[in-house]
C-alpha cells in the first residue's frame, strides 16, 4: 500500500484512534474504528459491482456521516470520485455523468427521482432502503461483513471535481490520491492542526476545500463535526454545542453570520475555544475581519488564494490580516510563484503580471479537454527567463494561473484580475457564457445578451445581465425560465433591457461589455 493514498490514512486512524470520535453530525457520532468497518463495508460492495478500473463514482447528496462514509469507500477502492452538488440542476448533473462516464451514484432517498429524470442507466445506491432494484447503506451494513482488503497507489486519480469554465460548460480537474495527501500535510502543517482539535465541516464537499476538512482530520486524527449552514443562529450553535476550534469558511458566509443583528449575537466568551478561521473562495473585507474578530477573539484569521489546477497557492500569516488585509500573502510552504509579463521576464515590485505556480500541489489536469491543459500547463520553459534552467531539465510542468497579481515590496501577493471574464460570487466561479447559452437555448424573445459582473463588497461580484429584445419581457418571467436552468448561484441579481447592445468596433458580432458596465456604474 502506497504511504501517499487517503487509504492509509483511514487505515492508521482505525488502528492508532479506533475509540475516537471521528464525525459529529447533530445528535450522531461515530469513532474511528466505526467509521473504518463501515467504510469497509461500502468499498467491498463497490468491488463486487466489478466496473473497470477507474470507473468513475458519483455521490450526489445531502450532508451527512453516511455522505463521508461514502467518500472514503470510493477512496478505498481503484474507483475514482466524482462530488456532485446539490446546488446543481438535473441537466448539469446530467451534462457531468456523460463528460466522465460515470457508472455508479451514491445518493439520498430524497434525490433518487432527481437521479431518474435524467435517466441515468448506471447503478444506483442510496443511504435509505427505498425500493427492491436499488442498494441501501442499510443493506449493504447487514449483510456485508467480510474482510476487506486493498492496495491503491498514490499516483493513481482519486477524484474529479468539477467548476466553470471558460468554454461555458463545466470542466472536471483530476486530483490523484498523492494530491489529496499533500494538501492535508500542508495545510496541517501551517494551520497548527492538533489531534484534540474539532473542525467544523461547514463547506461542501464539491470542491478541493471542502473535501479537505475530511482528509486534514484524518491525517492529525482530529475530529469532523458536520454542519449545513442555513441560519447564522444554526451555525453558531453547531459552533458552540460541538465545541469547535477550526472553521473552515467562505466570505460570503461571514458575510451571511453577521448580517444578523450585532447585538443578537451570543457572547464571544462562547467562542473561546475557536482557535483558528480560514477564508478561502473570494477576498475578505476589513468588516468581515473585524466582525471575526470581535466574536472569535482567541482565533488567528486565515485568508488563502488557491487554484483550480492546484490545490492552493498562498496564504496571509494571521500577523499580517491587519496590517495588510487585502493582501492574498505568500506562497505555502514546497510552493514557488512567479509574476511575468508579456515577455516571460519577471515583474518588478507593484508591476502587474501573471501568477505562475510551481512546485507541490499541482493537479493531473482538466478531463476531456486537451485546450484547457494547453492553457493553464505549460513547461517549466515558460520561467526560462526567471530561473536557472540549466542541464536541460524541461519535463516540469508549471500552472499559469491566468490570475494577474503584482507583489510589494516585501514580497507580498495582491490579487488584481483574472484573464478570463470568469464571475467570482459567493465562493462560486461562474462563466458568464453559461448564462448567455441558456438564455440562448431556453428565451427565444432576447435576442441578444451580456452577462457580466460589478463590484459588491458583500458577495465579492454581483451578476448582471443586459438583453435586447423585440419589447420588454417581465423580469419574472426570465427569472422563472432561469431557475429552471442554472444553479441558484449562477442567477443574475440585476436583468436589465435595452432596445439594442453597443458592439466591438473591431469585431461586430461581439457585444461590447466594457461600454455596459461603464453605462451601468455612472
Amino acid at each position: 500500500m502506497s504511504i501517499n493514498c487517503i487509504r492509509t490514512l483511514i487505515e492508521d486512524s482505525a488502528l492508532t484512534h479506533g475509540n475516537k470520535i471521528a464525525l459529529v453530525h447533530k445528535e450522531q457520532n461515530i469513532t474511528y474504528g466505526e467509521l473504518f468497518a463501515k467504510v469497509n463495508q461500502v468499498a467491498y460492495y463497490l468491488k463486487e459491482l466489478d466496473l473497470p478500473k477507474d470507473s468513475r463514482v458519483g455521490i450526489y447528496s445531502n450532508k451527512g456521516i453516511e455522505q463521508v462514509i461514502a467518500i472514503l469507500a470510493i477512496l478505498s477502492t481503484d474507483y475514482i470520485l466524482v462530488p456532485l452538488t446539490k446546488l446543481l440542476k438535473p441537466e448539469q448533473i446530467k451534462y457531468i455523468i456523460n463528460d466522465c462516464d460515470i457508472k455508479c451514484i451514491i445518493t439520498d432517498k430524497l434525490k433518487i427521482e432527481n437521479i431518474k429524470e435524467i435517466d441515468f442507466n448506471g447503478h444506483i445506491i442510496s443511504y435509505e432502503t427505498s425500493t427492491k432494484e436499488i442498494a441501501s447503506f442499510e443493506e449493504i451494513y447487514k449483510y456485508y461483513n467480510k474482510p476487506y482488503f486493498c492496495d491503491i497507489s498514490g499516483h493513481s486519480n482519486a477524484v474529479i471535481t468539477y467548476s466553470f469554465g471558460v468554454s461555458g460548460t463545466p470542466k472536471g480537474i483530476v486530483i490523484s490520491h498523492r494530491n489529496l495527501i499533500n494538501s492535508a500535510r500542508v495545510v496541517a502543517q501551517y494551520l497548527k492542526i492538533e489531534e484534540d482539535d474539532v473542525i467544523s465541516g461547514l463547506l461542501i464537499f464539491n470542491l478541493d476545500y471542502g473535501l479537505n476538512q475530511i482528509f486534514t482530520s484524518l491525517y492529525k486524527k482530529a475530529t469532523l463535526a458536520l454542519h449545513r449552514f442555513i441560519l447564522p443562529e444554526d451555525f453558531l450553535n453547531h459552533l458552540i454545542n460541538d465545541k469547535v476550534t477550526v472553521i473552515p469558511l467562505m466570505p460570503i458566509t461571514i458575510t451571511q453570520i453577521f448580517d444578523e443583528d450585532m447585538h443578537r449575537l451570543p457572547n464571544a466568551e462562547l467562542f473561546a475555544n475557536v482557535k483558528t478561521i480560514t477564508s478561502s473562495g473570494g477576498n475578505v473585507t476589513k468588516k468581515m475581519i473585524q466582525d471575526c474578530k470581535n466574536l472569535f477573539s482567541n482565533a488567528a484569521f486565515y485568508s488563502m488564494h488557491g487554484l483550480t489546477e492546484a490545490f492552493r497557492s498562498t496564504y496571509l500569516d494571521p500577523s499580517q490580516i491587519e496590517i495588510r488585509p487585502d493582501s492574498i500573502g505568500k506562497a505555502i510552504p514546497d510552493v514557488e510563484l512567479y509574476v511575468i509579463n508579456k515577455e516571460g521576464k519577471e515583474c518588478g515590485v507593484r508591476e502587474v503580471g501573471e501568477l505562475i505556480h510551481r512546485g507541490g500541489y499541482i493537479y493531473k489536469g482538466f478531463w476531456n479537454a486537451p485546450e484547457q491543459n494547453e492553457q493553464r500547463f505549460k513547461s517549466i520553459q515558460i520561467l526560462k527567463d526567471v530561473i536557472n534552467l540549466e542541464g536541460q531539465l524541461n519535463d516540469e510542468l508549471v500552472v499559469a494561473s491566468g490570475d494577474y497579481v503584482y507583489k510589494d515590496e516585501e514580497g507580498y501577493f495582491y490579487f488584481v484580475s483574472r484573464h478570463d471574464d470568469m464571475i467570482k460570487t459567493r465562493g462560486f466561479r461562474v462563466s458568464p457564457l453559461e448564462i448567455e447559452s441558456v438564455v440562448s437555448k431556453n428565451i427565444p424573445l432576447i435576442e441578444a445578451c451580456a452577462v457580466f459582473s460589478i463590484e459588491n463588497e458583500l458577495i465579492e461580484e454581483e451578476i448582471i445581465m443586459v438583453y435586447s429584445s423585440k419589447g420588454e419581457i417581465p423580469t419574472n418571467e426570465i427569472l422563472f425560465e432561469l431557475k429552471k436552468h442554472l444553479a441558484s448561484y449562477m442567477i443574475p441579481s440585476r436583468i436589465i433591457y435595452k432596445k439594442s447592445l453597443p458592439l466591438v468596433q473591431s469585431d461586430k458580432n461581439q457585444i461590447n461589455k466594457d461600454e455596459l458596465k461603464r453605462e451601468l456604474l455612472k
